[in-house]
């Protein structure tokens, strides 16, 4: 049996026939969950339990939503230490960076909480004579909300409030990697008194995962899908959605450039692309992940940045003392990072510091005079391994900001900011910070990629848009003429 619980309408229950799965602590193999492996029928439950909850919630008034959301983010608040002891055991990660999560997921619950009473509608003129046209937004019915490992909190919370708000239930489908870190922020909407069915937790093992999604995607109560994490998968998914006509809003990978114009200020560009770079071990999907810099100023920045690399302390993120990089997720990011390393120095790029690793503990690694024939130009580390590529002049650094398969986030640093905006607005990316990191994320902002980084919008008004349906009603005040 598992030593956590799923939820679903309200109640603590096992996985059919108590099926359970382990989830290994990345730094030394030791348990640090066993969960609940949930069958494609323990699924259809937490859906049904949702669909039955909907009709009620769906009713239910925005000031009565935002009590329940504004008292989840205290709960979730109050849940602070249990994160910060589950998550560095499942992941990997620092305290700080679980800290951190918390923080930020307690305020996208209380964002949501602001957004009830902006679900709005608007009178749109009628042709007809005596029509009073109206365009509403209602619930959709069940949200399957599907949340990834790396920053398990902030998204976790992402894929249910904003849908919550707007009066959906939702199935939150944790990961395979933190199943009790998401557990975590189930229970936080249990504690706030959210009614049985409202949101429903489930876990599954690694091998069951597309039996299980695909059958709650199946499911006619399913009106809405939210998935963050790979391409890979989110191509998977987004192929299932298609088959039965389900809207569906995908965040997914990034290789976010981080532009360094000829005119940039040095120690602001140094202090960003670290923070971009490094801030997790660089695995979030608005990591820098390309550092494209002018010819011009490329020596002294480099210098610079080599130097705050080489000095981000690295430690287990179990000990006493902070750190910046603690473990990365597995050995399969290490052996990937490492990979990438030797295919770039064998090709002539040049390691400024950091390196292969070991183990999980990864340094930060720059590698220098990076081009299109090394792996690293074009392929998503998801670690702390950073190219940089130096470009002549503003036409050839909007060439390779754009040269890739994504367009999640991206930065642009440059001192004259009409210039930098005029470069902002050529790079393909949803997301682009002026003299900003690439990693930059605040509840109430339309956040979602283009190209091979996803579609659909989460935050703020747009994630109404996401969550609700458009309909258009007519009330006729006054007598209607008909041509028989």
């Amino acid at each position: 049996m598992s030593d956590l619980s799923m939820l679903i309408n309200g109640q603590a229950v096992a996985a059919e026939n108590g099926a359970s799965f382990e989830r290994r602590n990345p730094l030394d193999e030791s348990l640090a969950t066993r969960a609940p492996a949930a069958s494609p029928a323990d699924a259809i439950r937490a859906v049904e339990a949702a669909a039955a909850a909907f009709p009620a919630w769906s009713q239910t008034g925005p000031n009565a939503r935002r009590a329940l959301l504004l008292k989840a983010a205290d709960a979730l608040e109050a849940k602070a230490p249990e994160f910060i002891a589950t998550l560095p055991r499942e992941t990997g990660a620092t305290a700080m960076w679980t800290g951190f999560n918390v923080m930020l997921a307690a305020g996208m619950l209380r964002e949501a909480a602001a957004l009830t009473t902006q679900v709005a509608g608007e009178v749109i003129p009628s042709d007809v004579p005596g029509s009073l046209a109206l365009a509403v937004r209602q619930p959709a019915g069940v949200v399957l909300g599907i949340a990834p490992w790396n920053a398990p909190v902030i998204l976790g919370v992402r894929a249910i409030a904003t849908p919550l708000a707007c009066g959906n239930t939702v199935v939150f489908k944790g990961s395979e990697l933190c199943p009790h870190t998401h557990q975590l922020i189930a229970q936080a909407f249990i504690d706030a008194g959210f009614p049985p069915g409202v949101v429903n937790y489930i876990t599954n093992a690694p091998a069951d995962a597309a039996a299980v999604v695909d059958a709650m995607i199946a499911h006619p109560a399913v009106r809405r899908v939210n998935f963050t994490g790979s391409t890979r998968v989110g191509k998977l998914i987004a192929v299932q959605c298609a088959q039965h006509l389900k809207p569906v809003v995908l965040e997914l990978g990034g290789k976010a450039p981080f532009v360094v114009l000829d005119d940039a200020d040095l120690d602001a560009a140094v202090d960003g692309a670290a923070f971009g770079s490094f801030a997790n071990s660089g695995q979030i999907c608005m990591s820098t992940e390309r550092i494209v810099v002018d010819a011009a100023i490329a020596d002294a920045f480099v210098a610079r940045f080599a130097a705050k690399a080489s000095a981000l302390p690295l430690g287990d993120p179990r000990g006493p003392n902070p750190v910046v990089l603690g473990s990365v997720v597995g050995m399969n990011t290490v052996t990937h990072c490492n990979a990438l390393i030797d295919d770039a120095l064998a090709k002539g790029a040049k390691l400024l510091c950091g390196g292969k690793a070991e183990n999980t503990l990864m340094p930060a690694t720059l590698l220098d005079h990076v081009t299109p024939a090394m792996r690293l130009y074009n392929e998503e580390t998801f670690g702390p391994v950073k190219a940089i590529v130096r470009v002549n002049g503003v036409e050839e650094a909007i060439r390779v900001a754009n040269d890739n398969a994504y367009g999640l986030s991206s930065a642009v640093f440059g001192r004259d900011t009409a210039r930098a905006i005029a470069v902002a607005q050529r790079i393909e990316s949803g997301i682009c910070h002026v003299n900003g990191p690439t990693v930059h994320d605040e509840a109430q902002m339309p956040f979602g990629g283009v190209k091979g980084s996803g579609w659909g919008r989460f935050g703020g008004k747009a994630g109404i848009a996401e969550f609700t349906d458009l309909r258009w009603v007519t009330v006729q005040t006054g007598e209607r003429h008909y041509p028989f």
